[in-house]
């Protein structure tokens, strides 16, 4: 399995990140997500699962950052604006963690939802992990990234990785 996502003079194109344009954001966060062409996507495969985790958030926060988690994604290419789609299961990313912490009111448009990069030290890679799965996991909006590796478990068809840089 391959994945291709548009790139801007090697980085995430703005408008799915930081500096995302008003129509790209929810409650000044970009929430609209990037495109993915996935091919060689292996036969028998029912969904597919997605994870998009800053690895180098360790150093700024002291853990990854979680900005995107989707299950029950259909086979083929992952449009612009997925959740929009209403065809997908949406996993909670880490602003879930700071709204617990702060003791605000969750809100699923943001806590459930793409969160684009918005690195605040230096460029950030960005990894990109997409699941070919024999099933349709048993999950629903709000699940967290140990749900969708736990329910994963037996059932991964074939993955692929792509870290992909965003500007600070």
């Amino acid at each position: 399995m391959q994945l291709t996502v548009p790139l801007e003079n090697g980085l995430m194109p703005d408008k799915y990140a930081k500096y995302a344009p008003a129509a790209y954001r929810t409650q000044d966060m970009p929430t609209t997500n990037f495109p993915i062409t996935i091919t060689a996507i292996p036969a028998g495969a029912q969904s597919l699962s997605i994870s998009l985790i800053d690895y180098d958030a360790i150093p700024v926060g002291g853990f990854p950052w979680i900005h995107w988690l989707a299950a029950n994604v259909p086979v083929g290419n992952v449009p612009e604006d997925l959740r929009a789609t209403d065809l997908a299961v949406s996993g909670t990313n880490s602003t879930w963690h700071f709204v617990q912490k702060c003791q605000q009111p969750a809100n699923p448009a943001i806590n459930q939802a793409y969160i684009g990069p918005m690195p605040p030290d230096k460029t950030h890679n960005y990894t990109l992990t997409v699941f070919a799965l024999d099933t349709q996991l048993a999950l629903q909006d709000g699940f967290f990234l140990n749900e969708l590796r736990t329910k994963s478990q037996g059932h991964v068809l074939d993955m692929a990785i792509v870290e992909l840089p965003a500007r600070a």
